[in-house]
């Protein structure tokens, strides 16, 4: 009549089954997330991915001043206005929050820092660029994935 042998093995059958419950609840979770939740943490992955990795070392794009205040993800063309390129790392630079939240971006700055940084042509593609992207919810989960993968690769070293 008893399903287990002593003590310490009903203890661990009832971790066990926790732990089962709680993976099934993470998946059930995870399929009920909405095409805006997803689009949502893939942004929040790569914007930390663009600040803390690729342009870590870098200083503001758009007035050059490397401060020990807070960083944003600026993106050159909005997302408002361009939400094709919300998610496309080439549209995005470290950015520090006076410029980006005070200055609407500071674009004519932006404009300047990128053509530094990539040269005309760089800027001239982004700004032309036009084509529509409709992702699906397994590409917004694969772009969160990504670069949630690069930044623990960094955590880890």
């Amino acid at each position: 009549m008893q399903s287990v042998c002593s003590p310490r093995c009903a203890v661990r059958k009832i971790k066990q089954d926790k732990a089962e419950e709680r993976a099934k609840t993470v998946t059930r979770r995870a399929a009920l997330r909405t095409k805006g939740q997803r689009k949502a943490a893939a942004q929040k992955a790569i914007n930390w991915w663009v600040v803390h990795v690729r342009d870590k070392d870098l200083p503001c794009i758009s007035c050059g001043r490397i401060h020990d205040g807070v960083w944003h993800a600026g993106h050159y063309r909005s997302r408002g206005s361009a939400p094709h390129l919300a998610l496309d790392p080439r549209n995005l630079a470290k950015q520090c929050a006076p410029c980006n939240l005070y200055l609407h971006g500071n674009l004519i700055e932006y404009r300047l820092g990128l053509i530094k940084r990539h040269g005309v042509e760089f800027v001239e593609v982004l700004e032309a660029d036009d084509a529509p992207r409709r992702y699906s919810d397994d590409e917004l989960d694969a772009i969160a994935a990504h670069y949630r993968a690069k930044a623990k690769e960094l955590r880890k070293a």
